[in-house]
């Protein structure tokens, strides 16, 4: 999909525009005084992380994967870590006399390992001297890697959702309820972006592995597919920008 033109150009000035936003507003979060700051903290890593794998998307689908292997190889693929994160930093908004327990480690198995992976590839620990490909059952970067990805963050949005609705069982006012509703429509408007991004990681994933299609040499569900995900880092960085700005009085501590 690297051909030249404008559509193409276009398609992605909209994708780097939203980097750029995730980024900026992830980064921010970091210095955010109001609410909870542990939660600040695993909303600006949430940002960060969708922004940095978008850019993994842009790299791969101008084809500077094939022009240059080793750019396969940077950190810059965290899908295991986004249903924590998100989970996380609800939860701690919701709750933020919570304390972490060493139970929660678990959480936090898989983005670690996708992480040390990439790592490991960037210092080219494996000897690889191909661009990066996916393997079937790869946890980390192949069709089992996806199945983790999908089914991790609809179970961590159903949990992150279930805490919304036991707090809005336990509102003592007003300012509680705004946050949970903003907190209630950060969740719901995700859950269908993520419907429409996960058609298309299946359908990719089936055309592929069981019709030997690979429906990526299609420009137009190429194109739909990355902008899917883009849609998430889109409607992540609003929502950020909102609860930094005319939204961080509902979330002071």
């Amino acid at each position: 999909m690297a051909e030249e033109g404008f559509v193409f150009y276009l398609l992605i000035f909209v994708l780097a525009v939203a980097v750029l936003q995730s980024l900026g507003i992830g980064f921010l979060f970091f210095f955010k005084r109001s609410g909870e700051k542990r939660a600040n903290c695993f909303y600006g890593l949430l940002l960060i992380t969708f922004g940095l794998t978008l850019l993994h998307n842009i790299l791969y689908i101008t084809d500077l994967f094939q022009l240059h292997p080793q750019v396969s190889m940077l950190p810059f693929y965290f899908t295991l870590a986004f249903p924590t994160l998100l989970f996380f930093y609800v939860k701690l908004d919701l709750y933020p006399n919570y304390r972490m327990q060493w139970s929660d480690s678990k959480h936090f198995i898989l983005p670690i390992g996708q992480f040390i992976f990439f790592v490991l590839l960037c210092f080219n620990f494996f000897n690889l001297k191909s661009p990066l490909t996916r393997d079937f059952y790869n946890p980390f970067y192949g069709a089992f890697e996806q199945f983790l990805y999908l089914a991790s963050f609809f179970a961590y949005m159903y949990f992150a959702y279930r805490y919304v609705r036991q707090k809005n069982k336990e509102l003592k006012s007003r300012a509680e309820a705004k946050k949970v509703s903003y907190l209630k429509t950060l969740i719901q408007t995700l859950f269908f972006l993520f419907c429409i991004h996960s058609i298309f990681v299946v359908v990719d994933f089936v055309s592929f592995d069981f019709f030997n299609t690979d429906l990526r040499t299609l420009k137009p569900f190429e194109a739909l597919g990355v902008l899917s995900f883009a849609a998430l880092v889109y409607w992540l960085g609003v929502y950020g920008f909102q609860v930094l700005f005319w939204g961080r009085k509902v979330f002071r501590n």
